[in-house]
């Protein structure tokens, strides 16, 4: 049996990260969530380096990024990940609060996948975070070769 790829949640909002993994815990996701603080951190367990560097290999299915982090900012990680042909295949979600067009354009422009506003009220941002875990996780199809 072939084991599921994680869900990388990278999110410095101890609140925002434990609703988005309740929401996905509650959409019945199976794939293994794993939270990382940073942009730093999230770098160090796609590149398999630092506190990561004995994880297993794989890509993760999809990768939930923040905007606006310490660190390393999402920007940066989707950049530094693009750049390398073994992660440039990897799905990313920007989840950020920032509405502005600036931010939106230069996601896009570096190859993020989504684009998601994270809403203000409690229900709407764990609707949001199901219908991108359902998504990305469950419906999307990836390559075979691709973790």
């Amino acid at each position: 049996m072939t084991s599921l790829p994680q869900i990388l949640l990278v999110e410095d909002s101890q609140r925002d990260a434990e609703l988005a993994m309740d929401a996905l815990e509650e959409n019945h996701i199976s794939n293994d969530i794993l939270w990382v603080r940073d942009g730093e951190e999230a770098l160090d367990f796609l590149f398999a380096r630092g506190d990561f560097a004995n994880r297993p290999p794989g890509n993760p299915a999809v990768v939930l990024l923040d905007l606006k982090m310490p660190k390393v900012d999402g920007l940066e990680v989707l950049r530094t990940v693009r750049a390398n042909p073994e992660l440039s295949i990897i799905p990313f979600v920007m989840m950020t609060s920032s509405r502005e067009e600036r931010d939106m354009v230069t996601s896009y422009e570096l190859g993020v996948n989504a684009y998601v506003v994270k809403p203000v009220q409690f229900n709407e941002f764990v609707e949001a975070v199901k219908t991108v875990g359902r998504f990305w996780a469950v419906l999307n199809e990836r390559p075979r070769n691709s973790s």
